[in-house]
């Protein structure tokens, strides 16, 4: 009895003028819908389809042996090895976005046959969020935290095992931890499921662990803070964080600071600013004001005349740099304060000053000058 094959373009569900794109796009479509993993229930019908619409792209998406189907059909392909090797590689290649989001490229086509997962594997890094006041970030500190985190078991010392026994080879994979066996001209390997892929399982778990080989504790880390951190700064300490499986080293403990806002100083990277409010008088005949800063308070010389928005600076009184870099300023705005109430004596004496102040502004030859500068502009 012979059985006819089905039309290549029929089993991908295209025209027969369709472009490679559209060609690649149905086989993806079908290699999807009819891989024998998703349809376990109606296994067989799933694996003739797959290998049917792997046979159909093979020879459709190959230019040479597009043309002599299209010219004889079936016949045209006689002696040609429609599913060969080279192409099975390609094929994979090419869509190993397709099979290893759903199933595991490697697993399906044999790639990772006698993997095992029993091999030293790193632990964790593990992320601790630490608050700090300004006054502690700005000097530097050491502070003591305590940090969950799994262990290497002390009873077993991570083999899982209860004490006195020892792990065995699993007998489902041979020690492999993958099983292998044939699906249609695929050979597939899977993770075993007894051992889980580690080639070996534990006959007598240990009690404290349950097998695990990492209990859970909390232990107490010191933290080296260096003066000058601002916040969202990571500090790493090596070798903190989980422990390994399989005797694999452990993981980091990464530190990430979140440093308070200070009432009266604004910070920018390592510079200070503050705001130091005047009065008149000073700003007028000059004064020496005092400002406090991070190791006390600094005399500030005020010059005469100085308006309010000026900025002087205090060398070297900002923050240090963490990275060793030089120490910030403290930059000092001044604002000059206005008074809202008066006694009688300063109104009196306010008023003889604007009246000097009047007279000194309004000469005639001043304000005539004034006024020609002003025509000049506007005519």
């Amino acid at each position: 009895m012979t059985t006819t094959k089905r039309d290549y373009y029929e089993v991908l569900g295209v025209p027969r003028d369709a472009t490679p794109e559209q060609i690649k796009s149905a086989y993806r479509k079908a290699a999807l819908r009819w891989h024998p993993d998703r349809n376990p229930a109606n296994h067989k019908e799933a694996e003739e389809r797959f290998r049917e619409a792997t046979e159909a792209y093979s020879v459709l998406s190959d230019p040479q042996k597009r043309a002599a189907y299209d010219a004889y059909g079936h016949a045209g392909l006689s002696g040609q090895v429609v599913f060969d090797a080279d192409f099975g590689r390609s094929i994979f290649e090419e869509f190993q976005d397709i099979f290893g989001d759903l199933f595991g490229f490697e697993q399906i086509f044999g790639s990772g046959r006698g993997r095992r997962t029993s091999r030293p594997q790193r632990g964790s890094d593990l992320r601790y969020d630490l608050k700090l006041s300004f006054e502690e970030a700005a000097r530097g500190t050491r502070m003591k935290i305590k940090v969950p985190r799994r262990e290497v078991c002390a009873t077993c010392r991570g083999s899982g095992a209860r004490p006195g026994t020892q792990r065995v080879s699993c007998q489902t994979c041979g020690g492999r931890g993958q099983v292998v066996y044939q699906q249609g001209f695929f050979t597939l390997t899977r993770t075993c499921p007894v051992c889980h892929g580690q080639g070996q399982v534990i006959r007598e778990v240990c009690p404290s662990c349950r097998g695990e080989g990492r209990v859970q504790l909390e232990r107490t880390v010191e933290v080296r803070i260096p003066a000058g951190v601002d916040s969202h700064t990571r500090l790493r300490i090596a070798g903190e964080g989980e422990a390994g499986r399989n005797g694999g080293p452990p993981g980091d403990l990464y530190v990430v600071l979140e440093v308070e806002e200070h009432p009266f100083f604004e910070r920018r990277n390592s510079d200070l600013y503050c705001t130091i409010p005047i009065n008149i008088a000073q700003a007028t005949l000059g004064a020496e004001i005092s400002v406090p800063t991070l190791n006390g308070t600094e005399t500030l010389k005020i010059p005469p005349g100085t308006q309010s928005g000026s900025v002087f600076r205090l060398k070297g009184h900002g923050l240090p740099d963490p990275h060793g870099g030089a120490r910030g300023d403290l930059f000092v705005h001044i604002r000059v304060l206005t008074p809202e109430r008066l006694t009688r004596e300063q109104r009196r004496l306010f008023e003889q000053l604007a009246e000097t102040l009047e007279a000194e502004n309004r000469p005639a030859e001043r304000s005539s000058r004034f006024f020609e500068k002003v025509r000049d502009i506007f005519s």
